[in-house]
Formats: C-alpha cells, sequence, structure tokens
C-alpha cells in the first residue's frame, strides 16, 4: 500500500478537526444494477446521426452522475449516456430512479434527444445525440437534470436543462440555456456542462459549462491542447425561478491570449452562500506568466452569480495518459477534469471546507495517475499542498476522480484502477474504490472495494479509447454515500456496460 504525503496542519496554519463517528472502513450496501437494455431503437436518431464509420454501441451505458433527493433518502436517481457512439454522444441520456434506496430501479428520459422524445421541439430536443448527463436536487425535493443535445449531421448543439417533482420518473419539457445556429461560423461547440441547485434557496439553479471554437465534442481532452486554433469561454446561466426559466446565458470568465480554455466547469455553494466555479485552466501555448499545461483553478462570486473574481489557481494538473498496458490502447478517461466538493456539515471543526481532487502522476513516476486532493479553508482563497487520497500501488494508474462530504463532516473519493490487472492474461481487470478521510482531508486510511469482482474494461465502448465516462456519481444523504459507477460486462458485446450503484456508510 502506497504510504500517503499527510501535510501537517501547523504547517498551512490548518485547524485540526475531531474526527467524526462512525471512524474506520465503510460497511458496503448490496451491490445492484441500475441500468439494463436500452429502450431506444436503433436509428431512432434520424438519418443524420450516423457518420460514416462511426459505431453505436447499442445496449451500452456510459458516463453517470447521481443525485439524492434531500427530503427522501429513498429517492436515488442516476443519470447516463445511453448507447454511446465512438466519435461522440449517445442516443439519449437515460435516467434510473429508486424508491427504495437503490435496490430496484425504473427509468425514464428527459427529452433531449430526438430518442428520448425530442423530436419536433426543436432548439428544446430535436437533436440527433445527447452528451454529458448531470443531476442535482434543490432542498425543496425538485430534481434538476442538464444536457448538451447535438447534430451529427450539422453544427447545431444545444444546453438543456429539465426539472422533475416525481423524484425522476417524470420530466418537465426542456429549457434551452445556450443554442448554436447551424450557419454560425466556425465549430462553436457547448462543452461539459454541469449544474447545480442552491442548497439553501430552491429557487435559484445555476449551470455552467465552456463554449469553444474547434475542433468538435468528439475529440478527446487533450485534443483542444494540441487544436490548431480554438478560443474558449466559461458561461453561465442562472434560474431564479426553481428551473421554470433562465436568464440569458452570459460568459463570466476567459482568460486572456489564445490557445487557452477551460473545461469541467462546476459550480458550487459554500456556506455563506458564496458561489465558486472551479475548473480546469489550459494553457496550451506558453502565456505572459511563462505557463503552459494545465491548472485547477476557480473564480468566485459573492452574489449568486452576478459578478465573479479572477481566477484563484489551486495547484498544477500533472497527468500522464492512460494506457492498457499489455497493448498500448488508449484508455479515454476524465484526465483534465477536476472534482469538487464543499463541506455544509454539522461539523464545526470542518464545516465550510472545500475540497478539489484530480488525477495527477506528479507523485508516482510521472507516468501513473494517483488521485490528489487539495483543501481550502478560507472559501477557497487559499489551498493546501494536494495529498494522494487513492491506494493504488505504485505504478498503477488510478483515474475518475469524485468527491463528496457527508453530514459529519466525512470526506469520499471514489475513483477507478487496475490494481487486480496481471500483464499477459487477456483483459484488463479494472475496479472501482472509495476511501475516505475522517480529518477533514489530511489523510485516506480506509479504503472499500466498491465492485464485487474485477470487469474487463476492453469489453467498454471503444470511444477516443476504452471509455466508462469522463465522470462517474458520488452523493449522499445524512452519512450514508452514494457511488454509482459504470462496469463493463465481460465479453458481452450485445450489453458491454452496465450503471451500477451500493451505499457506503
Amino acid at each position: 500500500m502506497r504510504r500517503f504525503l499527510v501535510v501537517a496542519a501547523a504547517g498551512l496554519g490548518l485547524a485540526v478537526c475531531a474526527s467524526p463517528a462512525h471512524a474506520g472502513p465503510f460497511t458496503l450496501g448490496p451491490l445492484t444494477t441500475a441500468s439494463g437494455l436500452s429502450p431506444f431503437a436503433p436509428g431512432c436518431g434520424g438519418p443524420g446521426e450516423a457518420a460514416p464509420g462511426s459505431v453505436v454501441f447499442q445496449n451500452a451505458e456510459v458516463e453517470t452522475h447521481v443525485a439524492v433527493n434531500p427530503t427522501n433518502s429513498a429517492n436515488v436517481v442516476a443519470f447516463w449516456q445511453q448507447d454511446r457512439w465512438s466519435d461522440g454522444g449517445s442516443h439519449g441520456n437515460l435516467a434510473g430512479y429508486s424508491s427504495d434506496g437503490g435496490v430496484t430501479w425504473s427509468h425514464s428520459a428527459p427529452r433531449f434527444s430526438r430518442c428520448a422524445g425530442g423530436a419536433g421541439l426543436g432548439e428544446a430536443g430535436d437533436y440527433e445525440r445527447a452528451t454529458d448527463p448531470w443531476l442535482s436536487f434543490s432542498p425543496n425535493g425538485r430534481l434538476h437534470a442538464i444536457t448538451i443535445g447535438f447534430d451529427n449531421s450539422t453544427a447545431r448543439n444545444a444546453i438543456l436543462a429539465a426539472y422533475s417533482d416525481t423524484g425522476g420518473a417524470t420530466w418537465s419539457t426542456p429549457r434551452v440555456l445556450r443554442f448554436d445556429n447551424p450557419r454560425a461560423v466556425g465549430n462553436n461547440f457547448n462543452d461539459k456542462e454541469t449544474l447545480t441547485a442552491d442548497p439553501f434557496d430552491s429557487s435559484l439553479v445555476y449551470a455552467t459549462w465552456q463554449r469553444i471554437v474547434s475542433p468538435s465534442e468528439s475529440s478527446s481532452q487533450k485534443a483542444y491542447e494540441n487544436s490548431a486554433s480554438f478560443a474558449s469561454t466559461a458561461w453561465f446561466a442562472r434560474s431564479t425561478n426553481g428551473g421554470e426559466s433562465w436568464e440569458p446565458a452570459r460568459p463570466i470568465y476567459k482568460e486572456h491570449g489564445s490557445l487557452t480554455q477551460t473545461i469541467g466547469n462546476q459550480v458550487d455553494v459554500l456556506p455563506d452562500g458564496t458561489l465558486i466555479n472551479g475548473f480546469d485552466l489550459i494553457h496550451a501555448a506558453t502565456n505572459r506568466h511563462g505557463t503552459r499545461g494545465y491548472d485547477v483553478a476557480l473564480v468566485r462570486s459573492p452574489d449568486k452569480g452576478v459578478t465573479w473574481s479572477r481566477e484563484i489557481v489551486v495547484d498544477r494538473l500533472l497527468v500522464d495518459d492512460v494506457t492498457d498496458a499489455d497493448t498500448g490502447h488508449a484508455i479515454r478517461t476524465g484526465d483534465i477534469i477536476p472534482d469538487w466538493a464543499v463541506d455544509r456539515s454539522s461539523n464545526p471543526s470542518t464545516r465550510g471546507n472545500l475540497y478539489a481532487v484530480w488525477m495527477d502522476a506528479r507523485f508516482n513516476d510521472l507516468d501513473h495517475n494517483d488521485i490528489l486532493l487539495s483543501r481550502s479553508t478560507d472559501g477557497g482563497l487559499t489551498w493546501s499542498a494536494p495529498v494522494v487520497a487513492d491506494h493504488a500501488p505504485r505504478g498503477v494508474d488510478a483515474f475518475n476522480a469524485m468527491v463528496d462530504v457527508d453530514s459529519q463532516g466525512r470526506v469520499a473519493v471514489s475513483y477507478y484502477d487496475f490494481r487486480n490487472d496481471r500483464p499477459g492474461d487477456g483483459v484488463l481487470s479494472t475496479d472501482v474504490w472509495v476511501t475516505h478521510s475522517h480529518d477533514g482531508g489530511q489523510t485516506f486510511p480506509d479504503e472499500s472495494r466498491l465492485t464485487s469482482a474485477s470487469f474487463d474494461m476492453r469489453t467498454a465502448p471503444d470511444a477516443g479509447g476504452y471509455f466508462v465516462g469522463d465522470y462517474s456519481g458520488l452523493d449522499h444523504f445524512g452519512t450514508t454515500f452514494h457511488p454509482t459507477w459504470v462496469g463493463a460486462n465481460d465479453g458481452n458485446t450485445v450489453n458491454r456496460t452496465d450503471v451500477f450503484h451500493r451505499t457506503a456508510q
């Protein structure tokens, strides 16, 4: 097991918090399957849905997110891409909703694509494909979902949101937060959107994304850095009436100069109501500061998104490619997308802490990735040196980290890794894990294996690399976490992947 890089609290001026109750490894609930065979018929996206050479992986799910109803602990909802295409997006984003804490699941689909019932809605949902599913509950129990709808055959794409007052069983007509006209000059694509319902005010909902010109969504994440020309801006939209309507979307952050972008924008809300928008800040060419590459960064808003600060850099993001060690085949991961969480717990020693996690190779021979976590105790203004949160052995990649904080202030981090893979055995054995900290993110002594058995990553859809998603799901109710992830069904090319769930407490 790796020796953890522990940063002394005294050296950083950080308060040492009392350990929450129930220290020790998690107790896991039963492993359940949230997904099933696709409800979408082949060809449902219309005659333009497929490009020459593109492949749709019917029945394959990728890239899940999860949210738990704050008014009803039994209501758990997952959201994922259904029927992934090899060159970007899916037939539609499908929701799995549970009324018994994740034991059994039913399915629904916001009308964000033609396959999901959006035909005839025009800008509000008549798209050949959908991607990037994300969920968030308001404190009154209204569930909000967001998606990118786009065409393969035209340049049309839009940021779409809908809400559910039935715990995910039914959905409102989609609202259009941003639409790009196919007659626009260049390839304008709205990418990697997220949505956050304000945990203190059910009338407020926030959405954020990047709007980039060249290349397309189907490119790998790192392709943006190597593109000959692009411009990228962080965009933001806000609803003040619980998602019934949205204020006009607008840019809130753009780094000066060419060949720069943000990606992975994500809003979170501090206990005092301040908003942060965290992202990966990319300089694809050396800039006036002499920097090139990736930085985990954020901007802050003291007035619910009306105005925003300049960027605050958390740390460098020194990620390395993830590949199949036997074949060299790419594994497509969320390699340059950080995740964020705020402690809004009742623990006075940790309440208000802000956490960021990301993939990084600096402590792992510079050619394999750890999961690093950094903490801020002053609302994101200053940050601790990062610590290693994962337990993967040295020389093994850990990837796709998610972070969440429960009602006692325990910090949970989930991730995938290849520690159980054996060279030359014909499969790429992959597992999903969750670890947690009892001291405000300083150490992560305990780890639990979420997968009951390793799955073969080589069965997953090949979409610029074997692909289970750029992120997974991690939410909580009280002291119970709800990790949700995509795993492969070994060798089953009819049903390559499914969405899985289990509780951890």
